[in-house]
C-alpha cells in the first residue's frame, strides 16, 4: 500500500490564489493531498506594520494547526523573504520544526534552490509590489550573486488585490522581461494567477518559469520522495529530472 503524503501549506489570510493553484497542481497526484492554515496578512510595503505580519510567533501557531493533521512537511507558500532577507525564512523553518518537529520549507527558500540546482545566476523578476519592495528583492538576491534587474512590476501594496491582476496584464509583463533575453522568470509573489500560464510562457519565449505557488510544491515534493514528473501542464521545473540535495 502505498503511503499518502500530507502537504501543510501556511497561507496569507487575504490570498485567494495559492490554494486554488495548489489544488489544481496537486490533484496529479493521487497519494498526496494538501491542508491549509492562515495568519493575517493584509497589505505588502515596507512600513513598520506590514513587516510586523511577519513575525514568527504567529506563524508557528498557525503550522501548530498544520502539525495536528499530521502532515509530512510544512510550507510557508509566500515571498516575505525577498524583501526581509533569506535569514528571515531559514529561522522561521528552524523554528516551525523546533516546534511541530516536522521539516519545513518556503517558497523563496525553495525558489533559491532550484536556481542553484538550474545554474542559474539571473532571475527576471515579475511582481505587482510597491518600487521599494521591488527594490529590496533586488538587493537581496544580489547577495546570493542572482541578477533580478531585469523586471516588472505594478506598484500595488493591497494583497487581496494581487488575485484581481489579470492574465492579459501578467502576460504583457513577462513578455516584457523575457524580451530582455533571460533564461529564467519568476512570477515572485503568491497571490497572483500565474502558474496555470507558465507551460504557455515557457513554449513562448523559451525560458524556464519559476512561480512561487509552484516552487514550494516542488521541494516539498522532492523531500517528500515523490516524483513531481507526473505532473503535467504546470511548467518545467515540476517535470525537470533533477535530484535536489537536502
Amino acid at each position: 500500500m502505498t503511503k499518502r503524503i500530507r502537504l501543510g501549506i501556511l497561507t496569507p489570510s487575504s490570498n485567494t490564489s495559492l490554494e486554488p493553484l495548489t489544488h489544481s497542481i496537486i490533484s496529479q497526484l493521487p497519494n498526496v493531498s494538501v491542508h491549509f492554515s492562515r495568519f493575517t496578512v493584509l497589505k505588502i510595503s515596507l512600513e513598520n506594520d506590514a513587516l510586523a505580519q511577519f513575525q514568527n510567533e504567529k506563524i508557528i501557531e498557525a503550522a501548530k494547526l498544520l502539525a495536528d493533521a499530521h502532515v509530512d512537511m510544512i510550507g510557508w507558500s509566500g515571498t516575505s523573504s525577498g524583501w526581509l532577507g533569506f535569514e528571515a525564512d531559514e529561522k522561521l523553518c528552524e523554528e516551525i520544526t523546533a516546534a511541530t518537529g516536522i521539516p519545513s520549507t518556503t517558497s523563496v527558500l525553495a525558489l533559491n534552490r532550484a536556481l542553484k540546482v538550474l545554474g542559474a545566476t539571473e532571475l527576471g523578476l515579475v511582481t505587482p509590489y510597491k518600487d521599494d519592495v521591488q527594490e529590496a528583492i533586488i538587493k537581496t538576491y544580489a547577495t546570493i550573486g542572482v541578477d533580478c534587474s531585469k523586471e516588472q512590476h505594478l506598484g500595488l501594496w493591497t494583497n487581496s488585490h494581487f488575485a484581481d491582476v489579470t492574465e492579459n496584464t501578467l502576460d504583457d509583463m513577462v513578455a516584457d522581461v523575457a524580451a530582455k533575453d533571460v533564461k529564467f522568470i519568476s512570477t515572485f509573489c503568491t497571490n497572483l494567477y500565474a502558474a496555470q500560464r507558465g507551460v504557455v510562457w515557457e513554449e513562448k519565449y523559451g525560458v524556464v518559469l519559476l512561480d512561487t505557488v509552484v516552487t514550494v510544491i516542488w521541494e516539498m515534493l522532492q523531500r517528500c520522495r515523490v516524483d513531481s514528473t507526473q505532473i503535467k501542464g504546470w511548467g518545467r521545473l515540476l517535470i525537470a529530472k533533477v535530484t535536489m540535495k537536502n
